[in-house]
C-alpha cells in the first residue's frame, strides 16, 4: 500500500513495484488518515509510508496502523534524513526508513527485508544510525533529552492545559505545525494520547509554571 500526497510519487512507485514479479499495489492513500483507513481495509504486507503528508504525518499514522494491523510493516520512504526524524519513526514502529531517490533494487530489498521481519535502512540513513549509537551519549539535565527544544516548549504547554491553536499563537507556528510537533513528541514518548503526554510531562515538572 502507498501512502504518500504526491500523485507523481505515487505513480512512479505503483509502476516501478508493478515492473517487478511478486507485487501488488493494493491500495494508495494521500494522507495519513487515509494510510491508517486503506491499511485496515486492504490488510497489505508493507505499507510505503511518507513523513509529510496533510492532516495526521506519518509518524502518526504508523503508530495508529502498527496498532490497528500489527502484521502489516511499514516502510518509510521520505526525504527527510534528520535525526529526530529518523528516530520518531522507529519509535512509531517502523522497520525501515529509505530516502526518496532510492533505486529499484534498494526498494525491493528493503519490501523484503521487512517482509522477512528485519530492520533495514537506506545507506545514508544507517550512517546516522550507526553514528547516533557509538558516539558518547551526554545525559543532559532537561527532561525528555530526546525531544526537540521546540518540542519540549510545545510539551510544557500541553502539559499546562493548553490546546492547539492556543499553543500556536503563543509560539508564533501554524496550527499544523503544532499538530506535527505532538504526533513527534506523542512517537518519542511512547504515549497514544494527549492525557498520557500530560502525565509524563508533569511527573518531569513541565506545565506548573505556567
Amino acid at each position: 500500500m502507498l501512502a504518500d500526497d504526491h500523485p507523481v510519487v505515487r505513480g512512479g512507485l505503483r509502476a516501478l513495484l508493478e515492473s517487478i514479479d511478486g507485487y501488488e499495489v493494493v491500495g494508495e492513500a494521500v494522507d495519513g488518515e487515509g494510510a491508517v483507513r486503506e491499511t485496515q481495509l486492504q490488510r497489505p504486507d508493507v505499507v510505503l509510508m511518507d513523513i509529510r503528508m496533510p492532516g495526521i504525518d506519518g509518524l502518526e499514522a504508523t503508530r495508529r496502523l502498527r496498532a490497528a494491523v500489527p502484521e502489516a510493516m511499514v516502510l518509510v520512504l521520505t526525504m527527510f534524513d534528520d535525526d529526530d526524524t529518523v528516530f520518531a519513526a522507529m519509535q512509531a514502529g517502523a522497520r525501515g526508513y529509505l530516502l526518496k531517490g532510492a533505486q529499484q533494487d534498494e526498494i525491493d530489498r528493503a519490501i523484503r527485508a521487512v517482509v522477512a521481519g528485519e530492520a533495514i535502512f537506506g545507506p545514508g540513513v544507517a550512517a546516522r544510525v550507526l553514528g547516533h549509537f557509538s558516539e558518547p551519549r551526554v545525559v543532559a539535565d532537561v527532561p525528555f533529552p530526546e525531544l526537540t527544544d521546540r518540542e519540549r516548549e510545545v510539551l510544557d504547554l500541553v502539559a499546562a492545559g493548553k490546546r492547539n491553536h492556543a499553543i500556536a499563537d503563543e509560539l508564533a507556528l501554524a496550527p499544523k505545525t503544532v499538530a506535527n510537533h505532538i504526533s513527534s513528541i506523542f512517537a518519542k514518548l511512547a504515549v497514544s494520547d494527549r492525557s498520557a503526554a500530560i502525565v509524563r510531562a508533569r511527573d518531569e515538572g513541565l506545565g506548573r509554571s505556567r
